[in-house]
């Protein structure tokens, strides 16, 4: 069989599922029990919501066989192995490298197993993550395809040792995900799954790093503390997570902070092979850096581009600040030549008694922030590399600030 038949039996068969899935979509709405004016889309009928999912039974199942199917990451070799080999017209809707795709998944899975026992809250995140895979035209049939090819990776990497008890933990756990993400999709479906982005603006300020500026042709609706994915046209289906560096602004005019991390990726395409006018695609914004409805002080500690989101937080106090509050700004760099964004912090802090800078660029941030003062009525906000964040973290709960009150993001988005 030559390779336009082959091409044409796998499109047919992708035809074949879409339709499949209309079908389905409107059965469900036949089927379901007329909802309330104003009321959002029936859940999908085939997947089981948080209530009344016992996931820390399915937790325990988990974690007491994982050592039959672990590593993770031979799991996640095996799960995308079958899926591609059975269904191949899936094979597009991945980037070129399937490397961070794996490893996101490796973090999901982890995620998901550590917090089985708290399905409210994984419900909440996984509805959010449900509305950002929209963008990749993932749709509710797709992820019969994930589970058929979970079994089998399952059950290869057990080998005699496969039970159904560890099967079907696994896949009720995975019917709880996505149950939630199909019901965060369905909810966001008067929105659009991705916005363009004209590029208005490129400043390299280090040779691995830039402060890019775009505009977008629809409101992009995000609130400050909260970041996007960016997809570059050099790398289709290929999607980083950045923080918008300013507050939302009446123009639609958004700003990203992007530190190169490796020759081939969306950082280094975005840092070296991007001029004003070209295009990118924004995914949904995503996170809850600053929690609504605290009136606290704020204490905000930043390594890196991780000043972006920080720098937003404070265009927005300077507009909306509730009276009384005070904000404190940490920010690490290696050395002087490393607080890239020094000119328009200095001109941030102007005529704003209400914020204190102090930037750190000897000896431990955490250090630092610790030994600057008392913090425990505070609301913390952290971002910034991973092992700065954790260190932090670790500092101030030993400080005495409560856990509810340090806030950072957990990155889970393709």
């Amino acid at each position: 069989m030559d390779n336009s038949s082959r091409n044409a039996i796998a499109t047919a068969e992708y035809d074949r599922l879409i339709a499949r899935h209309h079908a389905m979509r409107l059965r469900r709405q036949l089927l379901a029990p007329a909802a309330p004016s104003g009321a959002g889309p029936a859940p999908d009928l085939g997947y089981g919501g948080c209530e009344g999912y016992d996931g820390a039974g399915d937790q325990q199942l988990i974690r007491r066989d994982l050592d039959l199917v672990a590593p993770l990451p031979e799991l996640i070799d095996q799960l995308y192995e079958v899926m591609f080999r059975r269904r191949p017209y899936l094979r597009p809707l991945f980037p070129a490298s399937m490397e961070f795709q794996q490893a996101h998944l490796e973090r999901v899975f982890q995620h998901l197993i550590d917090h089985l026992h708290q399905p409210a809250d994984l419900d909440r995140m996984l509805r959010q993550l449900g509305r950002d895979h929209r963008k990749l035209g993932v749709r509710p049939i797709h992820y019969e395809a994930f589970e058929e090819a979970l079994c089998a990776a399952l059950r290869h990497r057990a080998g005699e040792h496969w039970t159904e008890d560890l099967e079907a933990a696994w896949v009720r756990m995975l019917r709880f995900a996505v149950g939630a993400m199909v019901a965060g999709a369905d909810a966001a479906l008067t929105e659009p799954p991705y916005w363009h982005a004209v590029v208005t603006g490129h400043e390299r300020r280090r040779p691995d790093l830039a402060v890019l500026r775009v505009r977008t042709g629809e409101p992009y609706p995000y609130r400050a503390g909260q970041y996007g994915t960016v997809e570059h046209p050099a790398l289709p289906h290929t999607w980083r997570q950045y923080s918008m560096g300013c507050a939302p602004r009446g123009d639609n005019e958004l700003e990203f902070h992007v530190r190169r991390t490796g020759p081939d990726g969306v950082s280094a395409a975005l840092v070296e092979r991007t001029a004003v006018g070209d295009r990118l695609r924004l995914g949904p914004p995503r996170g809850s850096l600053l929690p609504d409805g605290d009136s606290r002080d704020l204490l905000l500690v930043a390594g890196g581009t991780g000043l972006a989101p920080m720098k937003a937080i404070i265009e927005q106090q300077a507009l909306h600040r509730p009276p009384g509050r005070r904000v404190h700004l940490f920010v690490g760099a290696r050395d002087r030549a490393d607080l890239y964004d020094w000119q328009s912090l200095s001109q941030l802090v102007l005529h704003k008694t209400w914020l204190s800078l102090t930037p750190v660029t000897s000896g431990r941030l955490a250090d630092a922030v610790i030994a600057a003062g008392d913090w425990r009525e505070h609301q913390a906000c952290l971002t910034g590399p991973t092992g700065m964040v954790a260190s932090m973290h670790a500092e101030l709960l030993s400080a005495g600030l409560p856990l509810a009150r340090i806030r950072f993001d957990q990155l889970l988005s393709r």
